[in-house]
């Protein structure tokens, strides 16, 4: 073996009986709560960005208080924008998802080459109004903004309608009249006024006021966005986010006594005031929340984000002081990144134990017991695949692509540029086209395709393309437009002086207008425009050709329900191929089976650069959860028998850089290793190498059928990066390492995914389909192997200790019987050698919940 030495598993620190009467569970892994009536900020510990937050008021709900719900962006995970539940707004669980898949297409589903990396659903806003639950978001790449409706938000079936259009950053909002409005906007707020029954928009106020309209502020600059509006007090006011030039992230509040502002002010001014409210340590974007007081009072604290990378954007609940109408937040405008705060609303000790437990991750034994939710049912109607006209593939359809008439048509020109034949240098046959004139981005030639496009086809384009004068190397995109925004076909960089060409494939996706679709030879869009658009040069050879269909179409049994039911936290990397996985054909275990082989083919579609996705990323059913912080550890045990050759298998923790343990079988062997892939990423890649095995972490597993892996992630050492360290067992006691610590993994500055790092379970294949992975389980601990602690039994010891004071006639039957089966679990662990703190922590929270939820 080359993986180093042995780790010592049989250092254990026993808990003694005596400890029943101590039994004090700790705050599960992402809760700040201290237990003592106070919290630190940032909440949660991971990934929640985009909150928007909203009460329900005792007198409307059936629990007797107060309940608080919230909500995140969740872009390309499935399901998607979780519904989160809090009665004291600093612990908090997952309880719903709004959606099951955002979209049955190819972008969301990872087929044909479409992804929806970095974009998918994004800034949900979360509103109560008459008894019913509304969720707006906008969507990047899947038809624009979304409006559900449920009126029972942990278990009811949500309602989708489609506004047509995109709506950046929505706010729904409700007047005191009832009126229903979206805000939205990025460097200015506009809104729309929807239907009385929120179906569709019914008028247009464009830029009810904009970052212009401050210019001079020290607060304003950058980022103006993520509007949310409230009305307290007989004003309306809009939280946003600010990026002022060599400042953080701040928030800032403005108010007016009018809602639309110069649109019903005397002479049309603008009415809205505006504050810093906010600048400490980058906390910003967000909700206000408002907390009942005695006597009828409202305080209004702020639950705003902080950038945390590479863990994500984890929100924080910063209380308020409120002094003529404005706020101050934190102590006197200061928020520490570990402060401590009290906490705005106080319940019962018993309540305290159980509320501290709940969490947004979870360890899972994959016994499919999580109960049934509505999104679980989501119907869809499966399209029927499109009826291809044979007679336009294999052939060019563009007409004068050499250029070779005397005519420049059916060539256009567009944004101002100039066309013209060029006989001086083609780069083949008698004649080019000269593009000059240019000032934009998009100046340049196009041509409409209309009627020979076709749903589902994949084409090869290609243009040979030379320019003289300009910067060393200018990228060009062939573009297609059908009035949706522009769609990068292929892309390339060209460098100065000689004839090159740029070719790549893309496939027409079923939302393409096909009667108004135009092909488009552009350069990247910047802000300011950059050197490139001025650039004039030569096209020759310009082709656009389809390709005999091979198009994946979506199945019904891709998407119908398998029988198989998760636990909330986790969510798929991309919608699910419901065919390939499940947890019931090997009874406790997760299967996964590989139902597609990798391609290479895939691309950002996000980035103007159209760069490669890795092998990794393009596999389908990869399952997910949120990574915590600052450190933390995941365990699970693989049966590797039934893996085929060019199968890979294992456990991740991913972003667009990742580091993963994996199993690889080669010629009917399986060998197990460390992969990590950091920046800086390249733009085309050789998937085979960039997963190869990192040298000296590899081990031969021989026979062996099952392999137990854990990954220590480190964000601590440094902050701002995540250093993982793997290790494996042939038996869950005794662990070796695979090497030494891998990353750094960092933010990536191109948001190509834009969330946090995640830990998921994978298997994927490269040459052949069918062979499956099944995983025993997921256990979670904060302790490292590196720490160099003892296994402590202590906490698992208290707890069955005290289980074994309770009597079965003081609880509910139900109640009683999962206490029962957590607490079997917790005795076998104990009674057996565990080998890692995850086999001792994971039942021992499990147990430990379900004795807090007895006593409260």
């Amino acid at each position: 073996m080359t993986a180093g030495v042995m780790l010592c598993a049989g250092l254990v620190s026993m808990g003694s009986p005596a400890q029943a009467a101590g039994w004090s569970p700790a705050s599960s892994y992402t809760s700040t709560d201290k237990g003592d009536g106070t919290y630190s900020v940032p909440l949660l510990r991971s990934d929640v960005p985009d909150i928007s937050v909203e009460r329900v008021p005792a007198a409307e709900n059936g629990e007797g208080r107060d309940v608080y719900y919230m909500i995140s962006t969740t872009m390309h995970l499935s399901p998607g924008a979780p519904i989160m539940k809090s009665y004291d707004l600093v612990n908090w669980e997952i309880v719903n998802y709004v959606f099951d898949r955002a979209s049955i297409g190819d972008s969301f589903s990872l087929r044909n080459g479409q992804n929806s990396y970095g974009q998918g659903q994004w800034a949900s806003s979360l509103r109560y109004h008459d008894g019913m639950f509304y969720v707006a978001f906008n969507t990047n790449n899947l038809g624009g903004a979304y409006l559900y409706r449920t009126d029972d938000i942990e278990n009811g079936r949500w309602e989708r309608t489609a506004l047509g259009r995109g709506l950046h950053d929505p706010s729904l909002f409700f007047d005191v009249d009832g009126t229903p409005y979206i805000f939205y906007g990025s460097g200015g707020t506009s809104a729309v006024r929807l239907s009385s029954d929120l179906t569709a928009i019914v008028q247009d106020y464009p830029n009810i006021f904009t970052a212009a309209n401050y210019a001079g502020q020290p607060f304003i600059g950058g980022l103006f966005e993520g509007a949310q509006f409230y009305h307290i007090d007989g004003y309306y006011y809009a939280v946003i986010i600010t990026w002022p030039s060599g400042q953080g992230r701040q928030v800032v509040m403005f108010r007016s006594k009018e809602l639309l502002g110069r649109y019903t002010s005397a002479g049309g001014v603008n009415t809205y005031e505006a504050r810093g409210v906010l600048n400490s340590n980058g906390f910003a974007q967000g909700s206000l929340v408002p907390i009942a007081r005695e006597g009828g009072a409202t305080d209004w604290y702020g639950m705003f984000f902080r950038d945390t990378f590479p863990i994500g954007r984890i929100p924080a609940l910063i209380p308020a002081t409120w002094q003529d109408g404005w706020p101050t937040f934190g102590n006197n405008g200061v928020v520490p990144v570990d402060g401590v705060f009290a906490k705005p609303i106080k319940l019962s000790p018993e309540q305290e134990a159980v509320e501290r437990q709940k969490s947004v991750v979870a360890s899972d034994d994959f016994d499919n017991d999580a109960p049934h939710k509505a999104y679980m049912d989501e119907q869809w109607t499966i399209p029927e695949p499109p009826d291809i006209d044979e007679s336009l593939i294999g052939v060019e359809l563009l007409q004068n692509p050499g250029f070779e008439s005397e005519a420049v048509s059916p060539w256009a020109a567009q944004f101002g540029a100039t066309l013209s034949r060029d006989t001086a240098d083609p780069a083949s046959g008698s004649a080019a086209l000269k593009v000059s004139g240019r000032t934009l981005n998009g100046s340049g030639p196009n041509q409409f395709l209309n009627g020979t496009m076709q749903h589902g086809v994949t084409y090869t384009v290609s243009a040979k393309i030379k320019y003289t004068s300009g910067p060393g190397s200018v990228r060009f995109n062939l573009a297609a437009d059908w009035g949706s925004g522009v769609q990068v076909m292929a892309s390339g960089n060209v460098p100065a002086g000689q004839w090159t060409t740029v070719s790549g494939q893309f496939t027409v996706p079923a939302t393409a207008d096909l009667g108004n679709f135009k092909f488009a030879v552009e350069t990247p869009w910047a802000n300011p425009q950059p050197p490139s658009s001025s650039v004039e040069y030569l096209i020759d050879d310009v082709s656009v050709v389809g390709q005999p269909v091979t198009a994946e179409y979506p199945a019904e049994k891709e998407i119908a329900p398998n029988g198989s039911r998760l636990d909330m936290a986790w969510e798929w990397n991309h919608a699910p191929d419901n065919r390939y996985w499940s947890l019931t054909d090997r009874k406790g275990w997760l299967r996964l089976t590989t139902g597609k082989v990798v391609t290479g083919q895939y691309v950002y579609t996000k980035l103007s650069n159209r760069a490669e996705l890795a092998w990794f990323e393009e596999a389908r059913n990869t399952l997910s959860q949120r990574t915590f912080g600052p450190r933390q550890s995941a365990e699970t045990k693989m049966d590797i028998s039934r893996m085929k050759d060019g199968d890979v298998a294992g456990l991740a923790a991913y972003n667009r850089g990742f580091s993963y343990v994996a199993v690889k079988r080669e010629g009917g062997r399986n060998t197990l290793g460390v992969v990590n892939r950091v920046q800086p990423f390249a733009v085309n890649l050789d998937q085979a190498t960039l997963e190869n095995f990192v040298p000296g972490t590899t081990v031969p597993l021989g026979d062996a059928t099952k392999v137990y892996v854990k990954a220590d992630l480190d964000f601590a050492s440094p902050a701002g990066q995540l250093w993982t360290t793997f290790s494996y067992s042939l038996d869950g006691r005794k662990w070796t390492p695979l090497g030494g610590r891998v990353g750094p993994q960092t933010l990536d500055g191109s948001l190509a995914h834009f969330m946090g790092h995640r830990v998921g379970l994978f298997n994927y294949a490269t040459r052949q389909t069918g062979g499956h992975v099944d995983f025993d389980y997921y256990l979670l601990s904060d302790t490292l192997t590196a720490q160099g602690l003892p296994l402590d039994t202590s906490r698992l010891d208290a707890a069955i200790a005290y289980a074994r004071t309770l009597r079965k006639h003081d609880y509910p039957k139900d109640d009683w019987k999962t206490m029962q089966a957590a607490l079997r679990d917790a005795k076998a662990a104990r009674a057996g050698k565990p080998g890692t703190q995850n086999q001792i922590d994971a039942p021992e929270r499990a147990l430990s919940y379900q004795l807090a939820r007895l006593r409260a």
